[in-house]
């Protein structure tokens, strides 16, 4: 999980901040020494690192905050307002052209993951209303054309590629005369890579971006490098002038050094990041909400945004008709919900971005949740709906054909139930006082901690 290292650190900071009605500035010290190595072992730049725990230190005690009634919260408010500034500031966006198409050149070292991101950013631009078309410039690795039309079939986006042509210049110039007779409006330039940046490379780059006038160059690098990534993008930027890096992998990177000190170390920001394997699994970097994310804070946005993007509204719509007529919620709506939640990602990063659950030290895992629905797609429909039908010689039959425990499915029947019941409660309006407090506050970080126990005592 991506920050997990710093993420600890940095929430175990805030809530001894939080704590505290009274700071002194020897305690501001020896706490902020302690993030100072958190950041350090997350192989953060050590003169990012510096200037980071500098301007808290001077902020913090620049404006009276440790002699105010609240400082322990006013110090927290700094160290996030420094990490957002620290991660970009302000969401940097694609720079569209008024007149299409507009030409994205990703350019990066071989292995970084740049033919699976030009996939990943069309199919993200695509859901945004645009027209993207694929441009395979990688004439040199091997199976790098047919890896990028691979790409495309699944995602039915367009590709063009000259496999006879070797001027990837001229290459990209077809590819922009086809965009405009076939109304793509975006043109993404897949690039060559190298095992190293060599003069060869950044040449026939300069080639395209002169001839060809791309209008944003994105430079795409491996996370997991850490500092490698950081020189890269230096390098690169210095070379030839990017106006955005994506990082692939931060999903795998535990320390999150590329990220935070990316943006601070070249000027550049971090337009996308790449949060997994599948082709959908690319976002749009939000520095305010992966900060909040880092310290503990969630991230209420990107799920209501990853639950507009995924869930399937006649699905909704149905389970309300049918709640609405009084019918019993049952094992069908049950792997139905299941299955629409899966889409936004796994059941732990989804709770990671839930405000305040950092706080409640709930586990999630997500291979309970395939076992589940093994279970459930062992059972007959008749059986789905009607679990009352579920006897002892079903639920044998049920656990051989799922690979499973009867103890298994008599768990995840008791959890069922408990759901069914809740359905039940949601639609008759009679909810307990307290739980309908607590479902009307999707701020949970907002709670205090004696709600947050009782919430924590409610899930175990």
């Amino acid at each position: 999980m991506a920050f997990e290292g710093l993420s600890e650190k940095l929430q175990a900071f805030t809530r001894k901040l939080r704590g505290k009605a009274r700071i002194t500035e020897s305690d501001l010290n020896e706490m902020l020494r302690e993030v100072k190595l958190a950041l350090l072992e997350a192989d953060v730049n050590y003169k990012v690192v510096k200037e980071f725990i500098t301007n808290i230190h001077d902020k913090a005690l620049g404006s009276d905050v440790l002699k105010s009634l609240t400082p322990g919260q006013q110090v927290v408010k700094i160290v996030k307002d420094e990490l957002i500034d620290l991660l970009g500031g302000a969401d940097s966006k694609i720079a569209f052209s008024p007149n299409p198409p507009t030409i994205i050149m990703l350019v990066g070292l071989q292995g970084s993951g740049k033919t699976t991101m030009a996939g990943k950013l069309s199919n993200l631009l695509r859901k945004q209303g645009k027209k993207p078309l694929l441009v395979a410039c990688d004439v040199y690795r091997p199976a790098a054309i047919k890896q990028l039309q691979v790409v495309g079939a699944q995602l039915n986006v367009p590709v063009y590629a000259n496999e006879g042509e070797k001027n990837v210049v001229k290459i990209a110039k077809q590819a922009k005369e086809i965009a405009i007779s076939k109304l793509n409006d975006v043109v993404i330039l897949d690039t060559a890579g190298r095992l190293q940046i060599d003069e060869e490379l950044m040449q026939e780059l300069k080639d395209i971006k002169s001839n060809v006038k791309p209008h944003e160059i994105l430079l795409v690098v491996d996370s997991m490098t850490g500092q490698d990534a950081v020189n890269i993008a230096t390098k690169f930027n210095e070379d030839l002038g990017i106006d955005g890096v994506i990082l692939t992998k931060l999903d795998g990177d535990t320390r999150g050094g590329a990220a935070i000190s990316v943006k601070k170390v070249t000027g550049k920001p971090i337009k996308f990041i790449g949060i997994g394997e599948k082709l959908n699994e690319v976002e749009e970097f939000h520095p305010d909400r992966m900060a909040s994310r880092i310290l503990g804070m969630g991230d209420m946005l990107s799920i209501i945004e990853q639950a507009e993007e995924q869930f399937d509204i006649e699905e909704a719509e149905k389970l309300e008709k049918k709640l609405r007529k009084n019918k019993e919620f049952d094992l069908n709506d049950y792997l139905a919900q299941l299955r629409q939640v899966k889409k936004m990602g796994s059941f732990s990063s989804i709770l990671k971005m839930i405000p305040g659950m950092n706080k409640l030290n709930v586990n999630v895992d997500d291979k309970e949740f395939e076992k589940i629905e093994a279970i459930i797609c062992s059972m007959t429909n008749k059986e789905r709906e009607n679990p009352k039908l579920l006897n002892a010689s079903r639920r044998i039959r049920i656990a051989n054909g799922s690979g499973t425990q009867v103890a298994d499915i008599n768990k995840f029947m008791k959890s069922f139930e408990m759901t069914q019941s809740m359905m039940k409660k949601v639609k008759s309006g009679n909810l307990d006082p307290r739980m309908k407090k607590m479902m009307s506050k999707l701020n949970l970080d907002k709670m205090s901690d004696e709600e947050l126990d009782d919430l924590a005592n409610k899930l175990k």
